[in-house]
């Protein structure tokens, strides 16, 4: 009997020592399982970060050769709307100069009243380095020929400033006679404010516009 008590005492001390040893096994199984989540935490955010690297750099890349531009007023009517949504090509003119007909983004002397900064404005190109610039009886001439435009919002080419009504301009060399296709009423080449436009300050060329969507467009 002595013994038989001995025995069950000693399972008893057995058992407590392996429930002990369960304790402790369970308790590292928990630790480790708390170490891989704080590694998993830790991947996923080097990963996400690594993504956000890539995302800023592809954006830069790709703003590097366009910029989104919105049209803010209406001297390009019925070509371009106000709010329309373009995207200009900042690197079409690295090698290439602008042609006659595109339409294209200036630095101008004027200001804007928002943000007090020189305006960007968009226009388009008429006039090329020492052309010959005549408006008469609201009819553009270039180079002595009647010059033929069939996006005009209003089919006529008013003059104002310069050249005066039916005298010769001539374009300097470097600089380029810009016009909106709303004649009437455009502040542009025409008007001492803006002038010729150098070719330096021409920051790209629209070449689609993006929005509204059912007015999507390659220029």
């Amino acid at each position: 009997m002595r013994s038989d008590r001995y025995k069950q005492s000693n399972d008893a001390s057995t058992m407590k020592e392996e429930d002990r040893k369960d304790f402790w096994s369970g308790a590292g199984l928990d630790e480790h399982a708390e170490d891989v989540s704080a590694g998993s935490t830790g991947s996923f955010l080097k990963s996400l970060l690594v993504d956000v690297l890539i995302a800023v750099l592809l954006a830069g890349a790709v703003l590097y050769f366009i910029r989104p531009t919105i049209v803010k007023q209406t001297s390009m009517e019925d070509t371009l709307h106000e709010n329309d949504y373009m995207i200009m090509y900042r690197r079409a003119y690295n090698k290439n100069d602008p042609e006659r007909g595109d339409i294209v983004v200036f630095q101008s002397s004027l200001t804007d009243e928002e943000s007090g900064h020189d305006k960007l404005l968009i226009k388009r190109v008429i006039g090329l380095p020492g052309d010959e610039i005549m408006i008469s009886d609201n009819q553009l001439y270039i180079n002595g020929e009647e010059y033929y435009e069939d996006y005009l919002k209003d089919g006529y080419t008013p003059a104002f400033e310069r050249p005066a009504e039916g005298e010769t301009y001539t374009v300097p060399e470097g600089y380029y006679f810009c016009m909106g296709d709303n004649r009437a009423g455009s502040v542009d080449s025409r008007r001492f404010e803006v002038g010729d436009v150098p070719r330096d300050a021409i920051r790209g060329k629209v070449i689609i516009r993006l929005f509204p969507f059912n007015q999507i467009k390659r220029f």
